[in-house]
């Protein structure tokens, strides 16, 4: 039987307002959809407020076979855009919305860049959206558009999966809580996942209860180190209970309210987990899935069976750009479990927001 560091969560009511505008960026599909019940489950929870905004862009060349008429042009965008605005309008009137402040917004231009211009300007708290999926050859030629507004946007995004799960509505079942893995490396900006998490998952959860998975994957001691005089057993032994250690710790500072004091509200369960792995990003995604075995303070087990994972964009080593190839960008391409993408506290001041040192022009890979 797996035994786990755990306890639950369980002082004052404390804030429920941390998302409180939310953004759904639509393009008329079923597929981009998806993320209006998780928008309309949060904002129920935390009274908040949706903006669905649908972003009109021409056919490629299509200004270059208008030159001659730019009256053309227009009247192509214009019509457009009406037939966007009704769209949003029937969305918005819609039951699964009723009794939730939104509002709609249609812009003609590029995709990420007018989606990041927005949640700027209207300040808002998280940007809910369902990406494609692409994969292969696809994916590299055409890239996501939910990739680049997750690289660059100063708040939380949350990225569900075109064939994924739907975690809304309400979870009553006490014997399985909704369940969030945190990644967690041990480094304070990694760490910034953690209460957008609990405030996520409890919002989602409610009326039942939520739990917090805290993950940390160690690679294995380096082979040869014996020669140093240094046993490779040994090593990731130590290592391993160091990792514990460290997730043990983050549990009893929850207790006490040094982490994420917001957090003591939502009445969490919260565990800890141990992997070892040369791969990060595939170890997470097996934790989470409960497709492969993890190492916590008690002994060995099966861990994952969770609804999300959470974690940093950026993570050790302060990097000022979310590279691709990154353990948060693979992890997002080799699962359909959503994923809740958090900006460090330290890079998340809506108020003096340089856009990660870029134009909204530069956004184009």
């Amino acid at each position: 039987m797996e035994k786990r560091d755990a306890f639950a969560l369980d002082t004052f009511e404390g804030s429920r307002t941390m998302f409180q505008r939310m953004l759904v960026p639509l393009d008329g599909s079923k597929r981009a959809e998806r993320a209006i019940p998780v928008a309309a489950r949060l904002a129920q929870a935390s009274g908040g407020s949706i903006t669905l905004l649908r972003v009109v862009t021409s056919p490629v060349g299509y200004e270059w076979q208008t030159s001659e008429s730019p009256m053309l042009l227009q009247e192509s965008q214009v019509a457009d855009q009406a037939r966007a605005a009704d769209y949003l309008a029937h969305i918005a009137a819609s039951d699964e919305l009723a009794g939730i402040a939104t509002t709609t917004e249609v812009f003609h231009g590029m995709p990420a860049q007018t989606i990041l211009s927005v949640a700027h300007s209207q300040q808002t708290d998280i940007i809910i959206m369902c990406s494609h999926g692409y994969t292969g050859m696809a994916h590299r030629v055409m890239g996501s558009v939910t990739e680049k507004v997750a690289r660059h946007a100063p708040v939380p995004v949350f990225v569900l999966r075109e064939a994924g799960t739907l975690p809304a509505g309400p979870h009553l079942d006490a014997t399985h809580p909704l369940r969030a893995l945190v990644a967690l490396d041990g480094s304070a900006r990694a760490k910034s996942a953690l209460e957008p998490a609990a405030c996520f998952i409890a919002a989602l959860a409610a009326p039942g209860k939520g739990a917090l998975h805290l993950a940390q994957v160690v690679k294995p001691a380096t082979p040869g180190n014996e020669e140093k005089g240094i046993d490779e057993g040994v090593e990731n032994e130590s290592m391993l209970h160091n990792a514990q250690k460290y997730l043990s710790s983050i549990i009893e500072h929850f207790h006490v309210g040094l982490v994420a004091p917001a957090v003591a509200s939502h009445k969490l369960l919260v565990t800890c987990v141990v992997a070892v792995d040369d791969d990060v990003a595939s170890a997470l995604v097996r934790l989470a899935e409960n497709t492969g075995n993890a190492r916590d303070a008690e002994g060995a087990g099966v861990f994952g069976g969770c609804d999300i994972i959470a974690m940093a964009t950026h993570g050790i080593g302060g990097i000022q750009r979310w590279a691709m190839g990154s353990i948060t960008e693979r992890v997002l391409n080799a699962t359909k479990i959503p994923l809740l993408i958090v900006r460090p506290l330290d890079m998340m001041d809506k108020s003096n927001f340089i856009w990660d040192e870029i134009t909204l022009s530069d956004i184009q890979a």
